[in-house]
C-alpha cells in the first residue's frame, strides 16, 4: 500500500497533497512553515495577554483566549503532518493516524463553531441586556459555557468518524488531499455507504448552518441595540468590540460553507484543497491580527506583554 497501488486491505493511506516538482515542494514547505510559526506566535500572544492582564479577565476575553488556544491545536491537527509530507518521499499516513486526524480536524472545526456562537451570545447580552449581563455571565457560568463548547465540539462528529472507519477499504489508498477528509475517504470505500455519507453531510451542515444562523440573529439584535444608543462614542465602542468578531465569523464560515454545505463542492479536486487550506491555515493566521487591530484593550494588553517580554530578555 505504500506505493499507492491496490491492496487487499488498506493499512495506510497516501496523502498526495500538492503534486509538483521537488523544488516547488521545498518552497511550499518554507511558506507553510512561516505561516505555521506566525499562527502559533499570534495566537500564543493572545493567550499570554489574556492570562497576564487582569483587565482581560472578563467573559469576552476568556472566550477569546480559549478560541486562540483552539486555533493553535486546529492548525496542529493538519499543518504539522502536511509539513512532514512535503519532505517525505512516501507521503504515507497510517490507517489509525488518518482517522485520528479526521476526528481532531472536524472536532476542532465543530468546537470553533460553538465558540464563535458563544462569543456572539456574550456580545448579545453585553450590549442588548447590559443590566442583566453581570448576573448572567458570572465566573461559573462562563466556565460552564467554555467547557460546554469543548465537550460538544469533540462529541459532535464522533459518530461519523466511527462509521467511516468501519467501512471496508480494499481498493486504492490514494487520497488526493493534504489532510484526511471525510469526502475522499468515503470515495475510497469499496462498498456503498449511504448512511455514513448522509450522517457525515447532515452533521457537518447542521453545525455550520445552525451556528451561523444563531450568530447572524445575535448580531442583528446587537445592531438594532447599537443604533438605539444615545451617543456616537457608545456606538463606536460597541461596533469596535463586535466588528473584529464579525470579520472572523465571515472569514471562517464563508469558506467552510463552500466546502461542507454546497452540494457540488466535492466534484473538483483542487477546490477542496484551496478551501481547506484557507480555513485551516489562513483563517487562524489572520484571527489574532483581526482581534488585536479591532480591539483597543487587546491591543494595549499585547503591547504591554511585548514590552514585558523584551525587558525580560534584556535582564
Amino acid at each position: 500500500s505504500g506505493s499507492g497501488s491496490y491492496t487487499e486491505s488498506v493499512s495506510e493511506f497516501i496523502l498526495l497533497g500538492f503534486p509538483c516538482s521537488r523544488e516547488i515542494q521545498i518552497v511550499l514547505f518554507t511558506v507553510f512553515s512561516i505561516i505555521y510559526l506566525l499562527t502559533l506566535m499570534g495566537n500564543g500572544a493572545i493567550i499570554c495577554a489574556v492570562w497576564w492582564d487582569q483587565h482581560l479577565h472578563t467573559p469576552m476575553y476568556i472566550l477569546l483566549g480559549n478560541f486562540a488556544f483552539l486555533e493553535i491545536w486546529y492548525v496542529n491537527s493538519t499543518v504539522s503532518n502536511t509539513l512532514i509530507n512535503f519532505l517525505s518521499e512516501t507521503k504515507a499516513i497510517s490507517f489509525i493516524g488518518c482517522f485520528l486526524q479526521l476526528y481532531f480536524f472536524f472536532s476542532m472545526g465543530s468546537t470553533e463553531c460553538f465558540f464563535l456562537s458563544a462569543m456572539a451570545f456574550d456580545r448579545y447580552f453585553a450590549i442588548c441586556r447590559p443590566l442583566h449581563y453581570a448576573t448572567i455571565m458570572t465566573g461559573p457560568h462562563c466556565f460552564n459555557l467554555v467547557i460546554s463548547c469543548w465537550v460538544c465540539g469533540f462529541l459532535w462528529y464522533l459518530v461519523p468518524v466511527i462509521l467511516i472507519s468501519q467501512m471496508p477499504f480494499c481498493g486504492s489508498n490514494i487520497i488526493d488531499h493534504f489532510v484526511c477528509d471525510s469526502g475522499p475517504l468515503l470515495t475510497l470505500s469499496c462498498a456503498p455507504a449511504p448512511m455514513s455519507r448522509l450522517t457525515s453531510y447532515t452533521l457537518s451542515s447542521l453545525i455550520i448552518l445552525l451556528s451561523f444562523l444563531f450568530i447572524l440573529i445575535s448580531y442583528a439584535l446587537v445592531l438594532l441595540a447599537v443604533f438605539r444608543l444615545p451617543s456616537a462614542s457608545s456606538q463606536h465602542k460597541a461596533f469596535s468590540t463586535c466588528g473584529s468578531h464579525l470579520a472572523v465569523v465571515l472569514l471562517f464560515y464563508g469558506t467552510i460553507m463552500v466546502m461542507h454545505v454546497s452540494p457540488g463542492s466535492s466534484h473538483s479536486t483542487l477546490m477542496p484543497k484551496i478551501m481547506t487550506l484557507f480555513y485551516a491555515m489562513v483563517t487562524p493566521l489572520f484571527n489574532p491580527l483581526i482581534y488585536s487591530l479591532g480591539d483597543k484593550e487587546m491591543k494595549n494588553a499585547l503591547w504591554k506583554f511585548l514590552e514585558m517580554f523584551t525587558m525580560s530578555l534584556k535582564v
